[in-house]
């Protein structure tokens, strides 16, 4: 797998994390915990994205 076609497919988990966040957050009764591994997962997408694109 070539480094653009990575980048891509982690861009494509961070935007699902993200709309997952965001339908979780607005749900009545939402659990906390899951929201919060759910933002450590897209934290860690974004760093290794980030370090990606130093390389």
């Amino acid at each position: 797998m070539s480094i653009t076609s990575h980048l891509q497919e982690l861009r494509r988990k961070h935007e699902i994390l993200s709309e997952q966040v965001e339908r979780d957050q607005r749900s009545p009764g939402a659990d906390d915990l899951k929201i919060a591994e759910l933002k450590k997962q897209k934290l860690k997408i974004k760093e290794e994205i980030a370090r990606l694109m130093q390389a």
